[in-house]
């Protein structure tokens, strides 16, 4: 069940504000939904990934005890950076299994209403990774909605709410971000 934002909130203050103390007690309150938002990080994975949900939150921990500042305003800005922090993770864990195996064949990646699909075993995070660096170049309001919708989850009625946006824009966005994502990875096989 989600915690009340005042109580995130606070614990994320505490822990910009040097108490590291405070990043355990944060994520004894949040666990349950960071795991959900790994679950969902890898279930665009195939099916025989070797990183686990419990592994890929263990990281991502080890990764932010290791930041030595944050500052979050609140709890949609701490999920938000903690969904591109696990993003990164994958990343890098598929650019280590690509040096692997030399590049060998990865299925193309298509987009379909709700999120990203693989039309083989698995998506190509990295050529992902590539355009959405792009994209976050070039319009940071596409890559922010991109990264709620695809990476947290979320709705594009709580991207609206999350980004003081309208429905409809947040629509027309996730469509026009999805498009460009689109040719630029195509670009990016061809």
């Amino acid at each position: 069940m989600p915690q009340p934002p005042s109580d995130v909130t606070h614990l994320l203050r505490e822990w910009s504000d040097g108490d590291r103390d405070a990043l355990d007690k944060l994520m004894e309150l949040v666990v349950d939904e960071v795991r959900d938002l790994a679950r969902r990080a890898l279930s665009h994975e195939s099916p025989n990934h070797t990183l686990q949900p419990t592994e890929l939150v263990d990281e991502a921990y080890l990764r932010l005890v290791d930041r030595k500042t944050w500052w979050w305003k609140d709890r949609g800005q701490f999920f938000a950076s903690l969904a591109d922090l696990m993003r990164r993770i994958l990343v890098d864990y598929a650019r280590r299994k690509r040096a692997q195996k030399r590049g060998g064949g990865e299925p193309k990646l298509s987009l379909d209403e709700g999120a990203f699909r693989a039309t083989g075993p698995h998506p190509d995070l990295v050529l992902l990774d590539d355009a959405l660096e792009v994209l976050e170049e070039i319009d940071p309001r596409k890559h922010k909605i991109v990264m709620l919708r695809f990476f947290i989850g979320l709705t594009q009625e709580e991207i609206a709410k999350e980004m003081g946006l309208s429905v409809n824009t947040v629509g027309r966005q996730w469509q026009a971000a999805k498009l460009w994502l689109q040719d630029e990875m195509r670009q990016d096989m061809g």
